[in-house]
């Protein structure tokens, strides 16, 4: 029966997002497992968890005894379901899952039940300041077949012009909401004259409109036929999307910073989202989200994972491995990594005609090279992107 010996974080940015992995060892030689535990903004927070709380209460326990330590790290604190507590109880979770895996000489989605698919199939992100340019990296992805696109016209929020700003309002990253509507609709216009039908396309909200204009937006679309149009709310304004499903046809992702079962469950037995969007280490790790997914799909709801630069190499793996199995799968969002990342993550699944592999190794199949990582360490400083306002200066959601 191998026990855990310590637990520890890794920080690293080889990419310059901050990445938090965590490694659980154990009493046997050279088995260890690795979880990520990404919290790119508050990656010290998260370490202390791990290092001065999880550790000393998971020295000398079980490793196979996976659902009794998530509840045990779950309940501990008492105070439960915030977002650096569930990073740092995901660290672990997923690592214990490595660690089984290994154990068994089965990749995770064997454990989970199987595979019902070959391969998952990805979007990735397009951004621009022009259409032109938009046009143009999307046919790139449509030469590596991506047929998955999300498309944002200058990113989250649109690009911001001829604000009318009053003096010395405080620094920030400013948007126009009204400029945005219209931008985005211009852009779809653009984008389905250009291409046809012969491409799925999504776009991010990522929060930046009141719910009235969001519901505006979303039917806007429709004639556009969006494969999903993602957070068009803050999660603290969930219960608009009511009547967001009662007025559009559009379908809607959503969850990305969902912290607790409370924020989705009404969402899904309601059914008023088509795509689940969680941050898997964001809720508590693979335990939770297995379990998330099986709920989704008894409402006819379908898994799109949170997938961004934020999210460790190990998340992704873990994402790839659930969403083989998953059988309510929809997408994967996929970021895409550079040489340097695969160098220090060696073992991340691989792209090929639009779709994710795993690569069928025991566990997650992912590594660490902990030295190389200690070339590329994490920076603690002040988040300045999700510093966003709105013309007239008032903070908004990010």
């Amino acid at each position: 029966m191998p026990i855990i010996t310590n637990v520890r974080t890794i920080l690293t940015a080889p990419e310059g997002i901050n990445l938090i992995v965590v490694k659980v060892e154990t009493d046997q030689e050279g088995l260890y497992g690795l979880g990520c535990a990404t919290f790119a903004y508050r990656e010290q927070a998260v370490k202390s968890v791990v290092d001065d709380y999880l550790k000393p209460l998971l020295l000398n326990k079980d490793v196979h005894k996976i659902e009794d330590l998530w509840h045990l790290m779950h309940y501990n604190a008492y105070w439960r379901n915030g977002g650096i507590t569930n990073n740092a109880i995901s660290g672990v979770d997923m690592a214990l899952w490595d660690i089984k895996g290994k154990i068994a000489g089965l990749p995770v989605y064997d454990l989970l039940g199987g595979k019902s698919r070959e391969a998952v199939p990805i979007y990735q992100h397009v951004n621009g300041k022009t259409l032109d340019e938009i046009v143009t990296k999307i046919e790139t992805l449509q030469k590596q077949n991506v047929k998955h696109v999300r498309i944002q016209w200058g990113l989250y929020g649109g690009i911001a012009q001829n604000l009318n700003t009053p003096p010395n309002s405080q620094d920030g990253v400013y948007g126009d909401p009204k400029q945005y509507m219209n931008d985005t609709i211009k852009m779809f216009d653009h984008i389905r004259s250009h291409f046809g039908d012969g491409i799925e396309l999504i776009h991010d909200i990522h929060e930046r409109l009141t719910p009235s204009d969001a519901i505006y937006l979303a039917k806007q679309l429709e004639k556009y036929r969006l494969f999903y149009l993602e957070d068009p709310l803050p999660i603290e304004q969930g219960a608009w999307l009511r009547q967001l499903r009662a007025q559009t046809s559009t379908p809607i992702a959503f969850g990305e910073l969902f912290n607790n079962p409370h924020e989705w469950h009404y969402l899904l037995t309601e059914r008023l989202i088509d795509f689940i969007r969680v941050h898997i280490s964001q809720i508590g790790g693979l335990t939770p989200a297995k379990k998330l997914a099986v709920f989704a799909e008894q409402f006819g709801i379908r898994t799109a994972w949170h997938g961004p630069g934020d999210v460790s190499p190990v998340g992704h793996a873990a994402n790839v491995h659930l969403s083989l199995h998953s059988h309510n799968l929809g997408i994967l969002e996929w970021c895409g990594f550079s040489e340097v990342m695969r160098k220090v993550f060696p073992g991340l699944p691989t792209v090929k005609n639009g779709y994710l592999y795993a690569n069928n190794k025991p566990g997650l199949g992912i590594d660490i090279d902990e030295d190389l990582a200690k070339k590329y360490p994490a920076k603690t400083s002040v988040t300045k992107w999700t510093q966003t306002r709105l013309p007239d200066g008032t903070l908004s959601t990010p």
